[in-house]
């Protein structure tokens, strides 16, 4: 008997601990995300933005590349995507939670693909210089 109570005890701690450590977890993202908004520091929030995952943990959802690494290719994020979301289809036994996690991992993705777009874009402008669009005048 005193074994059984001994195993319940070290199983239900170990399950606080576990819980304790998550929250603690998500607590200190919220708390990072929280102070860089009201710094005004867009980068930093933009890192934990989309529900509060990062980008390498997107990265690990959709099994993809870090973009900054390698050039991950967006083609094969979306595969990626549409596949897992698929298999998460709750319909088909799936999981809404994993499924929305996936959603939000591609989310994180896509905004970090448009900053590096966006920064190319620039750098491009600054080595080409602006050039104004062409007018089309009608005959």
């Amino acid at each position: 008997a005193h074994r059984l109570i001994t195993q319940v005890v070290v199983v239900g701690s170990r399950v606080i601990a576990r819980a304790v450590v998550e929250a603690y977890r998500q607590a200190s993202a919220t708390s990072k995300y929280t102070q860089a908004s009201i710094r005004g520091d867009s980068a930093t929030a933009n890192n934990i933005a989309s529900s509060g995952l990062t980008l390498d943990e997107a990265c690990k959802i959709l099994n993809v590349p870090h973009p900054k690494v390698g050039e991950t290719d967006m083609k094969n994020v979306m595969e990626r995507f549409k596949r897992l979301f698929d298999v998460n289809e709750p319909s088909k036994g799936g999981s809404f939670y994993l499924q929305s996690k996936i959603l939000r991992a591609r989310e994180r993705i896509e905004l970090e693909f448009r900053e590096i777009e966006e920064q190319a874009q620039t750098q491009k402008e600054m080595k080409e210089g602006w050039k104004p669009p062409k007018m089309y005048k009608p005959r």
